[in-house]
């Protein structure tokens, strides 16, 4: 039997419900993977799934569940005001509709939020001088990411405005004095944006610690090195590489299917 995870949303027809349920099951896989790579900051950071239709419902976590124990099934569908659609158990963290609605009503493109509180985010986002280009990964980054400057625990709705306004077209953002967020068209391209961010932000803290002066490519190269990474612009190189993504995902779905099974019930 082919796994919904597997199956393009074309071939299971006009059902929506089983197209939820393959969104479902992606975003509950990459909870795991959050948690499998230690990003997760107990039950307080989020990662949300637009769903389709003209209801401008959400998925989100539910309330109180650490990352590892998230399935499809508990994932609790929301609107943009933050009121559960279906019936639920669980509550929604405040904190998290605020940012997340914002987004999800701001940008179309954003169909999946991720946002996390890890120990080397914060670091960088606590640096006068954000992300720098010390690294390839870092690179990815360049020019494409925006900075929210910090106005306590998000739960006024007045900061919304501001917040849209910070990421803008980014793929990315990073919140002062708070973490780190990633916008992608798909759960695919949220976490893996993310995992490269959260990448290029330990290899700027640890290149840091040693003290000595760090090398930093021009800005010339350091913007060819984005277009190369990203897709954008005119860079042209000898050689492409298209599939790199989709084979990194593939892969990590075949870890979730390994470590923890269960994130499809």
């Amino acid at each position: 039997m082919t796994d919904i995870l597997d199956t393009p949303a074309t071939a299971q027809g006009t059902d929506g419900a089983a197209e939820e349920l393959r969104l479902r099951r992606e975003l509950a896989a990459v909870y795991r993977l959050v948690a499998h790579f230690r990003m997760t900051d107990l039950i307080f950071t989020h990662i949300s799934q637009r769903l389709p239709g003209p209801d401008h419902h959400f998925l989100i976590n539910p309330y109180g569940l650490l990352f590892e124990e998230i399935t499809a099934s508990k994932l609790v569908k929301i609107d943009l005001k933050g009121n559960a659609v279906e019936p639920s158990p669980h509550p929604v963290n405040p904190a998290g509709f605020v940012i997340h609605s914002a987004i999800h009503k701001a940008r179309a493109d954003a169909h999946v939020v991720l946002h996390t509180h890890t120990r080397a985010g914060c670091a960088v986002a606590a640096q006068k001088s954000g992300l720098l280009p010390v690294n390839q990964m870092s690179m990815e980054f360049h020019n494409r990411v925006g900075y929210h400057a910090y106005e306590g625990v998000a739960l006024n709705l007045a900061e919304q405005e501001r917040l849209v306004a910070d990421l803008g077209t980014h793929p990315a953002l990073i919140l002062r004095n708070h973490g780190l967020l990633t916008v992608g068209d798909s759960a695919k391209q949220a976490f893996l944006r993310m995992f490269y961010l959260e990448k290029a932000c330990e290899i700027q803290v640890t290149a840091q610690a040693g003290g000595a002066e760090l090398v930093l490519p021009s800005d010339q190269v350091a913007e060819y090195t984005a277009q190369q990474l990203t897709g954008e612009g005119d860079a042209s190189s000898d050689f492409e590489d298209h599939d790199a993504y989709d084979l990194a995902w593939a892969a990590l779905l075949r870890l979730v299917e390994r470590i923890a099974p269960d994130y499809k019930d």
